[in-house]
């Protein structure tokens, strides 16, 4: 039976014109088809990974007091730790617990007429009884970021743009975020929900896995595995790409089930996103390609907006509505747009 989510070699672009066509062509019909591929060759060593992950486990491995102490609520960012339970996709809680950290940057200042996401740019929490996960996973974020932008440019090339195609949405600012995520098992759960089923909203994630399963895609109407296959990350397209090519490339439905009784699952999801500020163009797409375009597949109940900004402080304030209530306030209470 053939492997319904492929492995994409990446080294293959550089193995000459032929095998970079045919690596294309490849990386285009993966996106399309089940949106979820995964990623050998992309260059980062085991000795690397394994590092990330030691550095996840000896985080989880903390007290709670030493993790609450950078707790999400203490955040107008959305960056610091969720104990289990505490982020919920379509109002259902995610049995999880997880540090979220993004780009380390100066807050803007805040004022009449300064739109709402400006909020979400500022600074990391980070554990002062685990200093070196700091640069673990600051050291991970470049590794990750090198990695999305090389098949970001693949992405363009195969629609038949220009390599740099997105580079002025993304350029200088990119919007990346990161997790470290840990899923108890099952008997230490509410739920089998290890995350509900849902779309991300950037251009790309790649997502380490440890070699726990857990994580499936929609396809077909049924959900199908992606089970962990060392050394490889897994890549799958986000709503940004969803709709700069106009649902030619898909964003896939997935979620995390909750690992049996006994054991725990890391895995360390790399969000790869445009600039807040930036607005997503309709990419004009050959003759052929936009013929099979079947626009964008926009939930009725969470509707996509091309203002990267907008959709980013959407999707949190609805994730982590103890956050929305301590720092956004004002946004509830006057029913303001998040712009």
């Amino acid at each position: 039976m053939a492997r319904i989510v492929p492995v994409l070699d990446l080294s293959r672009l550089e193995q000459g014109a032929s095998e970079r066509r045919t690596f294309l062509f490849d990386l285009r019909t993966a996106a399309r088809d089940v949106g979820f591929f995964y990623l050998s060759g992309h260059g980062i060593s085991a000795v690397e990974i394994d590092e990330v992950l030691d550095a996840s486990r000896r985080f989880f491995a903390l007290s709670e007091a030493d993790k609450l102490a950078i707790e999400m609520v203490k955040s107008p960012q959305f960056r610091g730790y969720t104990r289990t339970g505490g982020e919920l996709t379509k109002g259902k809680a995610d049995w999880r617990e997880q540090l979220d950290i993004g780009v380390e940057r100066r807050p803007i200042p805040q004022g009449p007429g300064i739109p709402a996401w400006t909020r979400l740019q500022g600074p990391n929490q980070w554990p002062s009884a685990l200093p070196e996960l700091k640069p673990a996973l600051l050291a991970w974020q470049t590794k990750a970021t090198a990695v999305a932008i090389r098949l970001l440019k693949a992405f363009a090339l195969s629609l038949d743009q220009a390599e740099d195609a997105f580079d002025p949405i993304y350029g200088g600012e990119p919007n990346h975020r990161m997790k470290i995520v840990r899923y108890p098992g099952r008997n230490a759960t509410g739920g089998d929900q290890g995350v509900g089923a849902h779309k991300d909203g950037g251009f790309l994630t790649l997502l380490l896995q440890d070699d726990n399963r857990g994580l499936q895609v929609e396809y077909d109407g049924s959900w199908v595995n992606v089970d962990p296959i060392p050394g490889t990350l897994v890549v799958n397209i986000g709503e940004l790409l969803e709709l700069a090519s106009n649902g030619y490339l898909r964003a896939t439905v997935h979620r995390v089930v909750t690992p049996p009784a006994g054991v725990e699952r890391i895995s360390v999801p790399f969000f790869f996103s445009a600039r807040l500020d930036a607005t997503i163009p309709l990419l004009t797409l050959p003759e052929e390609l936009a013929a099979e375009a079947r626009g964008p597949a926009s939930d009725p109940d969470n509707p996509l907006f091309r203002d990267v900004g907008t959709n980013v402080l959407k999707s949190r304030l609805r994730s982590h509505p103890d956050v929305a209530r301590r720092h956004y306030a004002d946004l509830r209470e006057t029913r303001a747009s998040p712009v």
